[in-house]
């Protein structure tokens, strides 16, 4: 309490009065923005006390794209009508777009500082009329004209200036204050100057290289580098919204390094204390061959949330997923509340389709949450739509690897994608937090009341010149509500959809340079990481190691995938498929390189093979090369074994396809020098033992089903 007093004291010592306590905010605000919520916000952080003007009223002073605001000034001048106090300070200021960024002491301070008794807000830019340049009065250093976003000053001096005005509610507020401080006689009278080197107000149109973050412990400010002034209160005023609110991701303390995100858990609805969850509408848009949707559709079913709340609608635009979508559909669809399914045949414009989603639950009066979802998000986060509840708020997704996101943190001055000064801190992890930001895309939640009230009657998706996602965003932006994107948790990836292979049975297969992350996760055996930490690796047989590699899907895949290409060699020791034309020791077989999967096959020898052979076998190193990668097909009335032979590799590769006893009888391989079989071979395990010389070897007969291994002799 002392230090307090102490503080308080010296405050008032430094003014000709002590007025903290006589301190009034006053702003205009006819409905509650998102910006106007910040600004609150931020007042109520530093203890300001706020009157809010014009609630309710229909506002009438323009768009701000052209002169305008002169109901702002009639509302104040109604306001301090009746008004006394020779030393009581007003602060004026717009909401929608500014915040505070330091409290009433400092604020004061400077303002008594200024040594005028009533103190505007500057800016580099002369508007709205270029003609009064001239007339200026000219400034040592610093902005040389008015801003009408923010002034300061005694009450008897606003309502000096503010006697004589008489416009209409449309006409310019800016004009009006312009020209009573272009007169020298009028500027004198009110006592009234320019805060030049915005240590009061920053606007920051014509001032955004000026402007930067300084981080102090606990709080942020905002720094102006050109003059080297802490302003108190900041205005993205003219087309800088978007830089405001990139600045209040941080300012005053909305994410600070000491304390992270301190916003991040005001007004999140309590779920647990709902009797029912929110009823939302799942859209889901196919545009185009994408790898792994039969995944996706399980990740889909997997969602923690009540499947009787939730409606979905479906648009695929390709052909080659119809099976994808109805097998889902057939499966899971009586689950669902609703199901509304659009396809290829239908030729629906992806603008259209998008639009008709958010109709149908803008129409719904039940609806209480639009939750998009492009077939291409990797959706990992079971609890994602629990955790997004919030006006507009996208859970953020990156590319394995890359920088590339689901959301901008800037924009270029035509409208495109520009890189924020903390994005790549944002997409890595580094800072947490909620962010506003300009562009959102592939997967967010938009509220139901939202669409339903300031985002009612606009097509969001249309535009005459930006895609359907760019439309949107910027539709949403100029009706001034804000956009989040939130990595407080880990929710998933999105896929590359490029060079999307769709002639195969199992195109997935091919996924493994394209999307390594996922085609891991569908087909590298779940436990296969424990073998690189010494565990599950087995030794049936001298200098022969046995491991799990291939998850079943992957093993059904590849045995599928070879018998839907059905070109099985006859087994003979002609075989033009080899140089030489002639094998010693054939099989009934189809070779990877026949399937187009030869690549794809030495990337999974590289990643997966090598570094077991390397633990194995320490001292050799593999660039897992060969000659001949293939898949072998054992029947009893086709081939139902090998006989005895040596492999022509540095070491070999037998990964079982399907399980014994199931699928097949017999089988197995037997290590004739050592006298020893492995005749269970287990799916997706693979044998991996010395080629030439010293482990002679042959297949056991298959006596019944069909027996598939896949076989590779590496570094031949």
């Amino acid at each position: 309490p002392l230090l307090s007093i102490y503080i308080y004291l010296s405050i008032c010592l430094s003014l000709p009065f002590c007025v903290v306590d006589k301190l009034l905010v006053v702003t205009v605000a006819t409905k509650e923005t998102d910006g106007f919520r910040r600004f609150m916000r931020s007042a109520k952080h530093f203890n300001y006390s706020v009157k809010v003007l014009g609630r309710g009223e229909k506002w009438s002073g323009g768009d701000m794209s052209a002169p305008g605001g002169g109901q702002k000034v009639r509302l104040l001048k109604q306001f301090l009508g009746e008004m006394s106090g020779d030393e009581r300070v007003i602060l004026f200021t717009d909401s929608y777009d500014a915040l505070f960024a330091s409290g009433s002491g400092e604020l004061l301070k400077k303002f008594s500082q200024a040594g005028h008794r009533l103190l505007f807000s500057s800016e580099t830019l002369l508007w709205p009329h270029r003609l009064l340049e001239d007339k200026h009065p000219h400034v040592s250093q610093g902005n040389r004209f008015l801003s009408s976003g923010g002034f300061i000053g005694y009450l008897p001096n606003v309502k000096r200036l503010l006697a004589d005005w008489s416009g209409a509610d449309s006409d310019s507020d800016q004009l009006y204050f312009t020209k009573l401080y272009i007169n020298p006689d009028k500027r004198k009278s009110i006592n009234m100057t320019l805060d030049s080197r915005c240590r009061v107000f920053q606007t920051l149109h014509g001032a955004l290289d000026d402007v930067v973050l300084k981080f102090e412990e606990g709080r942020v400010r905002a720094r102006n580098v050109l003059y080297d002034t802490l302003p108190v209160i900041v205005h993205g005023n003219g087309p800088t919204k978007l830089q405001l609110n990139y600045l209040g991701n941080y300012i005053p303390n909305t994410w600070t390094f000491e304390t992270g995100c301190t916003v991040c858990g005001q007004d999140l609805l309590p779920l647990s204390s709902l009797q029912e969850l929110p009823s939302v509408l799942v859209a889901i848009f196919i545009q185009q061959p994408t790898p792994f949707v039969s995944v996706f559709f399980e990740r889909l079913v997997k969602l923690e949330y009540p499947k009787d709340r939730l409606q979905l609608y479906i648009h695929n635009q390709e052909p080659h997923h119809e099976s994808h979508v109805s097998s889902f559909l057939k499966e899971h669809g009586d689950l669902y509340q609703k199901i509304t399914s659009v396809g290829p045949e239908e030729e629906l414009d992806i603008t259209v389709s998008r639009n008709t989603a958010i109709d149908l639950c803008r129409q719904n009066k039940d609806c209480d949450y639009f939750f998009n979802l492009d077939i291409e998000v990797v959706l990992k986060n079971k609890d994602t739509l629990k955790i997004l509840i919030d006006p507009i708020v996208a859970p953020m997704i990156t590319r394995a690897g890359r920088l590339w996101s689901n959301f901008w943190g800037a924009l270029s001055a035509e409208g495109y994608y520009a890189r924020s000064e903390d994005y790549v801190d944002i997409v890595q992890g580094r800072r947490q937090g909620v962010w506003n930001v300009p562009y959102v895309s592939s997967v967010y939640l938009m509220r139901g009341s939202l669409l339903r009230s300031e985002l009612q009657d606009i097509a969001l998706y249309n535009s005459q010149s930006l895609d359907p996602d760019m439309a949107l965003c910027d539709n949403i932006r100029n009706q001034g509500v804000f956009m989040y994107v939130t990595n407080l948790q880990m929710f998933g990836r999105i896929l590359s959809t490029e060079n999307i292979q769709t002639q195969h049975l199992h195109n997935d297969l091919w996924q493994i340079f394209q999307n390594p992350l996922d085609w891991e996760e569908r087909y590298i055996h779940p436990n296969y990481s424990r073998i690189l930490k010494g565990q599950l690796m087995e030794t049936p047989c001298p200098d022969v190691y046995w491991f799990p590699i291939f998850s079943d899907t992957a093993c059904d895949h590849l045995v599928e995938e070879m018998e839907h290409f059905g070109k099985w060699s006859g087994g003979g020791n002609k075989d033009n498929r080899i140089q030489g034309g002639y094998e010693n020791v054939p099989t009934v077989d189809i070779h990877m390189k026949q399937v187009g999967y030869e690549r794809e096959w030495h990337k999974f020898l590289l990643d997966y093979v090598a570094p077991v052979t390397e633990k194995m076998y320490p001292g050799y190193y593999t660039q897992a090369q060969f000659e001949l990668a293939f898949v072998v097909r054992y029947k009893p009335d086709e081939q139902p074994s090998l006989r005895p032979h040596h492999d022509a590799s540095t070491f070999t590769i037998n990964l079982a396809l399907n399980h014994v006893d199931i699928d097949f009888q017999g089988g197995g391989c037997n290590f004739i020098r050592y006298d020893c079989a492995i005749t269970s071979p287990r799916k997706g395990w693979a044998l991996m033992h010395p080629g030439r010389l010293t482990h002679y070897h042959e297949g056991l007969p298959t006596t019944a089903g069909v027996r598939y291994i896949a076989v590779t002799f590496v570094d031949p």
